[in-house]
């Protein structure tokens, strides 16, 4: 024993010291043990360690998570000094949406000069002809809103153009225009709706071919040095060459339609492995996702923290939304999402190519058109013309339905699946069982104490969840399949989910709060959701065509891909009521006015009118890229 025990321990005068160093360390031992114990109680957060193979973020993490160009919002982080987080990012997207709004142009003109500014280059030839289409339209012109096309477009002008043509022709599905009209030989569902969609902007197109992706999943995860390499050359390339030097005319594609030979791009398949390992590769060499243990152990109850989140949070909520859906500072993702657990199906390439798509992840290289299924009068997706009554007349509740998908779902991975953890964490007797400590929840956690909740304080998350929640799967999407297609259970699910009977569009409508999680890829019913008069809540990690066009907080409400934010989001705007002494006031003309400004804002500039501005805009560009004479093809009408 040490002196200094000793001395504390036999000298009468150290007796007052004894005992408060024993209480100092009967304290810190009871702690230890709490700290332990706690990650299990209901309302509990589940600490880093807890997270295994996932490494810890470091604090000082600044490295860009991707190559990413022209309309990248900038992570932002912070403490919020309103009332309540969320009337902090309500305020500030008013401000984004009223800065946005600013840069309007309403003659080519001004439209050219802020492309200039913007672009580094001349508008792409047509570009006349384009804005008098968007003005025809009544469209909104706002240059922002077409960052994508040259987030997409950037990497390609680092290629041989003829090169690309070569690709571009010989690819699997391929939707050709050739003399003003659209043609494909190849017809599956999705394609021959692209196909419908080009086929209406044909008479302002140029001859070009247009590789299409019909799979669910993206397919192009090219690696981040080859990207930033070719990124930097495109930046390099730009130039405003005087107006006497540029031309309008394309040079064709007749030398490419006398070649003869096919795809010879390699493919990946099969689930090893795992689909997040192929993801990543687009990620910074510096990035978490580039760092981590790739999983392959989906066996155990996940976990879920917000420890990965935090550079886009704000005290627990969406600040970032485009940051939320990029996986390259979120490893803990990759046991969280179906498609990095295991996806339907796998067909991926790691070399450039022009390939079109629907969506992508943020390490994904696919050129995003508007999804086929916003372009179809589908009622499955569009909802009809049926779009919700008034909010006053709606029920103050929560709706989803939805299948079991997201991937292949199996015995040993379906705890981490994104559909079944929204599910479970909604559904009160589940989470009544894990408040009295009669269960540990398998695949969901309480919310963590950043959150505060009423409900959870009172123990009664569970009861407060049913009196407005009808969350549910209508089918459990085994696999292997059922036997019988007419099963829609699942004889390793069945214990923990009943099949729950669909509910069409137009009567979801009818309730305040639309949840929308992914599926296999990204969800077809969000274009419905937003162009209804309720309140979408949105969660993903694709990205697509839209997204420089919303702001979160102002036209939907975001949410973390882990959800464990959905509790604080619907206790500011639903409310906590189940005791009358100790309420939480909901914010209902809040929530109204989001999904009011959410509706009028998709009826302005997510229009069918809309996406043929955008594919119009998008496919000038990408024909000049194919050009050999690209560097000094534009318009330059407004300045000879």
């Amino acid at each position: 024993m040490s002196t200094i025990w000793k001395s504390l321990l036999v000298s009468p005068r150290n007796t007052t010291t004894t005992v408060r160093v024993i209480t100092v360390l009967i304290i810190l031992t009871s702690v230890a043990w709490w700290v332990k114990v706690a990650s299990f109680l209901p309302g509990s957060y589940v600490p880093t360690s807890a997270l295994g193979n996932v490494p810890p973020a470091p604090a000082q993490e600044s490295i860009p998570s991707s190559a990413l160009v022209d309309g990248l919002h900038v992570p932002t982080t912070g403490t919020s000094k309103a009332a309540h987080p969320i009337e902090s990012l309500i305020q500030e997207a008013e401000r984004e949406v009223d800065d946005l709004l600013k840069k309007q142009t309403r003659d080519v003109r001004a439209a050219a000069v802020e492309y200039r500014k913007r672009r580094g280059r001349h508008p792409p030839p047509g570009f006349q002809a384009w804005f008098d289409f968007a003005q025809e339209r009544e469209a909104i012109i706002i240059e922002d809103f077409f960052d994508q096309i040259y987030h997409d477009l950037s990497p390609f002008w680092g290629l041989d153009p003829h090169h690309l043509k070569h690709q571009a022709k010989f690819f699997e599905k391929t939707i050709k225009v050739r003399e003003r009209n659209a043609t494909s030989s190849h017809h599956a569902v999705w394609t021959d709706i692209w196909l419908d969609m080009i086929q209406s902007i044909a008479p302002h197109l140029p001859d070009m071919d247009i590789p299409v992706n019909t799979m669910d999943e993206p397919r192009l995860t090219v690696p981040w040095e080859i990207i930033n390499e070719l990124i930097e050359k495109e930046h390099a390339s730009r130039r405003l060459p005087p107006a006497s030097k540029m031309k309008e005319t394309y040079r064709g594609l007749q030398d490419i339609d006398k070649e003869t030979g096919s795809d010879t791009i390699e493919w990946e398949g099969g689930y090893n492995p795992p689909f997040f390992e192929r993801a990543r590769v687009g990620c910074h060499p510096g990035s978490l996702a580039r760092k981590a243990v790739v999983v392959d152990d989906w066996s155990h109850r996940p976990t879920l923290s917000t420890r990965y989140a935090e550079p886009h949070l704000l005290d627990g909520y969406v600040k970032n939304f485009t940051l939320s859906s990029d996986i390259c500072h979120q490893p803990d993702l990759q046991t969280l999402h179906g498609a990095f657990i295991e996806a339907q199906s796998v067909k991926i390439s790691h070399e450039l190519i022009p390939l079109f798509g629907g969506s992508k992840l943020s390490t994904n290289n696919e050129i995003l058109l508007p999804p086929a299924m916003y372009w179809s009068d589908d009622e499955l997706y569009s909802g009809g013309q049926y779009h919700g009554n008034p909010w006053a007349e709606k029920a103050n509740s929560v709706i989803w339905r939805g299948a079991g998908t997201g991937g292949r779902n199996t015995p040993t991975n379906w705890k981490g699946f994104q559909r079944h953890r929204f599910v479970s964490m909604t559904n009160g007797t589940q989470v009544n069982m894990a408040e009295d400590w009669r269960v540990l929840p398998m695949n969901f956690n309480p919310p963590p104490p950043i959150y505060e909740l009423r409900a959870s304080r009172n123990k009664r998350l569970g009861e407060w969840l049913e009196s407005f929640t009808d969350v549910g799967l209508v089918s459990l999407d085994c696999f292997p399949a059922n036997e019988n297609p007419a099963d829609k259970g699942c004889r390793y699910t069945n214990e923990y989910f009943a099949v729950t009977k669909g509910v069409k569009m137009g009567e979801q409508f009818e309730r305040k709060y639309l949840p929308d999680i992914d599926g296999n890829s990204f969800s077809g019913r969000y274009w419905a959701f937003l162009r209804s008069t309720s309140l979408p809540i949105k969660a993903t990690i694709f990205r697509e065509w839209h997204d420089s066009r919303l702001i979160a907080w102002k036209h939907f409400v975001p949410m973390d891909n882990r959800f464990l934010d959905f509790y604080g989001i619907m206790e500011y705007f639903h409310g906590y009521d189940l005791e009358t002494e100790d309420p939480v006031y909901g914010h209902d003309v809040e929530a109204e006015k989001i999904a009011t400004a959410g509706q009028e804002w998709a009826n302005k500039v997510l229009r069918k009118e809309d996406m043929q501005i955008y594919v119009m805009r998008l496919l000038m560009e990408f024909a000049r890229i194919l050009d050999e004479d690209r560097d000094n093809l534009g318009w330059v009408g407004d300045i000879i």
